[in-house]
């Protein structure tokens, strides 16, 4: 592991930053800073550079660029010029977004996003979500009904596949911590227009939700992070359930119905929502979850049930159950 002392305190949130990469590195690794060139992304890619030495890691930045707005050139034009003045190695991926895809545009722009970071040669991916972040994916999720792992919000660290991490060192801070930075650095940024339509619905929860819950509950933020952990806490407990209730299968699809026959509903359904995690389909709604336990179990024996999960379907097919791509998907 690796330590480092500051000759002055630090701010909060270079702070923040030192506590998490302390607990999470280890010497001489190939740290990648996924860089939109919004204030966020600018203020940790900033940050990083700055500990670089202290903390010994080899810093560089990817850039992608989603070509869905006219102004997407300008902001990889500006992602170059930043890390061209602090003399950090940017990486830049275009990638095409379907504009008909099943899961709506903001899903499938995430979706192409981490699959191009997922290629990058490092051994840490850096992004730049903060706490306002984490308590809009709670309500978000919260209100989709996706349940517990919906509820735990995003994790600080998780596998991109093997050899490779991302990690979120701005969790913990606030959108005001990140806005101070800035200004102390006179760190310049650039704006997504798409980020004040409140049509999507992260955006009104951003805008119109949070503030009237902080205006009221001031701690609201906070509150939700806190509870986000508390909820991964138990899904980390209901996730060890799972894998006793597989009794020896392994855990991936095809999954026999005889598993799932012998366990009461809740539990049923607890193993296919672990399941389905596993295998990287979008947790559906908590209604959804319940319907296809019910199709699963009791759909007559000529009949081979299949319920659509976005992009992937989960069918009964004799006695096991599958998970595979939807007919007409890229």
């Amino acid at each position: 592991m690796v330590s480092t002392r500051n000759r002055e305190s630090p701010d909060r949130l270079q702070a923040t930053v030192v506590e998490c990469l302390r607990r999470h590195l280890s010497p001489h690794q190939r740290l990648s800073v996924g860089l939109s060139g919004g204030r966020d992304s600018v203020a940790l890619l900033h940050a990083a550079h700055e500990l670089q030495t202290a903390l010994n890691f080899r810093l560089d930045a990817c850039h992608v660029n989603h070509r869905l707005s006219a102004r997407s050139d300008r902001w990889q034009e500006f992602c170059g010029e930043l890390c061209d003045q602090l003399d950090v190695p940017l990486k830049i991926i275009a990638v095409d977004v379907s504009n008909s895809s099943r899961v709506g545009i903001e899903a499938a722009a995430r979706a192409e996003r981490y699959a191009a970071f997922g290629g990058l040669v490092a051994d840490w991916i850096l992004l730049g979500q903060h706490r306002g972040d984490q308590a809009e994916t709670v309500l978000f999720n919260l209100l989709r009904g996706t349940g517990l792992a919906g509820a735990s919000g995003m994790p600080q660290t998780r596998a991109m596949r093997p050899g490779l991490r991302l990690i979120r060192p701005l969790l913990g801070v606030a959108r005001q911590d990140i806005n101070d930075y800035l200004k102390k650095h006179d760190l310049k940024w650039v704006e997504d227009e798409s980020n004040a339509n409140t049509g999507f619905a992260r955006n009104f929860l951003r805008h119109e939700i949070v503030p009237a819950l902080q205006s009221r509950f001031p701690a609201a933020e906070e509150t939700l992070t806190a509870a986000a952990a508390r909820f991964a806490e138990a899904l980390a407990l209901l996730n060890d359930l799972a894998s006793l209730d597989l009794d020896g299968a392994p855990p991936n699809f095809p999954i026999p119905t005889a598993i799932l026959e012998k366990l009461t509903e809740s539990r049923g359904r607890n193993l296919l929502r672990f399941l389905l995690v596993r295998h990287g389909v979008r947790i559906p709604s908590e209604a959804r979850l319940i319907e296809a336990l019910r199709q699963i179990l009791y759909a007559g024996p000529d009949r081979h049930p299949a319920i659509d999960f976005g992009e992937w379907t989960l069918t009964r097919r004799g006695n096991e159950v599958y998970v595979d791509p939807c007919q007409g998907n890229d």
